[in-house]
């Protein structure tokens, strides 16, 4: 459930446009900027959110609308969360087909849940996560519930110093 609430306030955020001006007070901050990583905060004391947000460089095949697509590793300040990754698209994902994140030759399976894609345990996130601090680029691959197989390459770069502001934010 938190899950999907995350999802909701980086779209909201993200387009600010859309929000009716009495959730204003309940939007995303901007916290800081790190290369090709953003740090937003939302909520405060126990109920804090910090996230580290990216957005897609490349997507691929270009002949289809992918809308907004987005990578974030989430900490909660209640310590629910601590760098949890998770992809965010602008389609529905397909559930029998679990997408996957890959850096360098770390590749970690992650299983889809509407628009959003996670990883099962959390081993495997810290794996992905250790691997995004070191690594230049990573790279998403997931498959629409329309059957259209589509890929993601995110810059990594900032990464680590984002990380590091969200951390300090919620910790």
């Amino acid at each position: 459930m938190k899950r999907l609430i995350l999802s909701a306030l980086i779209t909201a955020s993200l387009s600010p446009a859309l929000i009716p001006v009495s959730a204003l007070a309940n939007t995303p901050k901007l916290e800081g900027q790190h290369s090709d990583w953003t740090v937003y905060t939302r909520g405060d004391g126990r109920a804090k959110t910090c996230y580290a947000v990216s957005r897609a460089t490349t997507l691929a095949p270009t002949s289809v609308n992918h809308g907004d697509i987005f990578f974030l590793l989430s900490n909660w300040a209640n310590g629910e969360a601590t760098e949890q990754p998770s992809l965010m698209t602008g389609f529905e994902l397909k559930p029998a087909r679990s997408p996957k994140a890959r850096v360098g030759s770390t590749a970690v399976t992650m299983y889809g849940a509407a628009n959003e894609a996670f990883i099962s345990e959390t081993s495997d996130e810290r794996r992905l996560v250790n691997q995004m601090r070191s690594g230049a680029n990573m790279t998403v691959e997931a498959v629409s519930a329309r059957g259209t197989e589509v890929s993601y390459n995110f810059s990594l770069k900032g990464v680590t110093a984002a990380l590091r502001q969200s951390k300090s934010l919620c910790g």
